[in-house]
């Protein structure tokens, strides 16, 4: 079966404020001082499918940027403007529609567009062997990242190590959300469970069938507007129809709920960027353990994040702190609380100061 891939790019990056912004998210932006991340993604992928069946969904703020930086990585037929954003479960859907409508069957693969991975030779190896589940399977499967450390930041996969597929797959038991502590210390000890990557491979004709089983709303909504793909309706009716689709993850919405669920573990230096305090993942720290990015002086500096878009940050006597400077705004918080950054755009917007967003 012909592979398509998916990349879902239209999220915000609020934890990663104040350079990621509405227009200028993080997968946009060069955070590794190798390429943008969504290029990342797509170079990362090239060898598994042909850019014609390379579809990427994001949204209206961002698609000029969006066409400027992918350039010719991508059809630009094939980038699917989202008007609202309604969640992962409207957008996944958008994209299996289009691919069943333009191309019929295939095997879908959907990932985000802020990851890092530092082993992408292990990576494909790992895509390899659940394409070759969701061939031979209608099953929904996800890719498992075996944990290193007891993540709060992380929600987790517990499985059944007795019920192999194809010997590369096992049975998920249950999707758990973020847990404390002491539960991810658990977690990481019973060797049970593995951190959800977000990542998912299927028949389009699987996942359809799923929506229509598990979030018909979504469907039907969704089912709608294919009727108008490839025709001069199709904008307006996406315009129409989009907004009123149903708010809801596809996690929720399906995953937790279906009974089809196998999960491929993967260990290949996966890291998913959600927060200026993972950085350590991209770069290297000095002798004191700051990560250190722009113009900066640092005296008497432990364990910090000092980042500079283009003003100089001078730092003394402090530690464990995030230090982030651009040319409207500074932010500054403990490393610790680096998850709350995105209460930061909340108040924003709330207090309507969207020239900050």
């Amino acid at each position: 079966m012909k592979i398509y891939n998916v990349i879902m790019a239209g999220g915000g990056g609020t934890r990663f404020w104040p350079i990621s912004r509405q227009a200028t998210p993080k997968q946009l932006l060069n955070l590794s001082g190798a390429d943008t991340l969504i290029n990342e993604s797509i170079d990362r992928i090239t060898k598994l499918s042909t850019k014609d069946n390379l579809f990427i969904v994001t949204n209206k703020t961002q698609i000029q940027l969006m066409k400027e930086t992918v350039g010719d990585k991508c059809d630009y037929n094939n980038i699917l403007i989202e008007p609202n954003a309604r969640n992962t479960a409207a957008a996944i859907g958008f994209a299996a529609f289009n691919i069943m409508k333009k191309h019929g069957d295939g095997i879908m693969c959907v990932y985000p567009s802020d990851h890092y991975i530092k082993d992408e030779k292990e990576f494909i190896c790992v895509l390899d062997k659940a394409i070759n589940i969701a061939e031979k399977n209608n099953k929904l499967i996800t890719i498992g990242i075996k944990p290193t450390f007891p993540s709060t930041g992380y929600g987790y996969i517990s499985f059944d190590k007795n019920e192999n597929v194809d010997n590369d797959g096992f049975e998920v038991l249950e999707f758990v959300e973020k847990p404390n502590y002491e539960k991810a210390s658990e977690y990481l000890q019973s060797g049970q469970y593995l951190w959800n990557s977000g990542m998912f491979i299927w028949k389009v004709s699987k996942i359809l069938e799923d929506f229509k089983r598990y979030l018909p709303k979504v469907y039907d909504k969704l089912e709608e507007i294919s009727k108008y793909i490839g025709t001069d309706q199709e904008n307006k009716k996406i315009q129409e129809i989009y907004p009123t689709i149903p708010s809801i993850s596809v996690d929720y919405g399906i995953m937790e709920r279906s009974s089809d669920v196998i999960v491929v573990p993967g260990d290949f230096g996966w890291n998913d960027l959600g927060s200026w305090d993972v950085l350590g993942a991209i770069y290297p720290t000095d002798e004191d353990g700051n990560i250190r990015r722009g113009e900066n002086i640092c005296i008497d500096t432990k364990g910090s994040i000092v980042y500079s878009d283009k003003k100089l940050i001078t730092t003394i006597g402090i530690k464990d702190l995030i230090v982030v400077s651009t040319e409207d705004s500074v932010m500054v918080c403990p490393k610790e609380k680096a998850q709350d950054v995105k209460k930061i755009v909340e108040k924003l917007k709330n207090e309507n100061k969207n020239e900050y967003l």
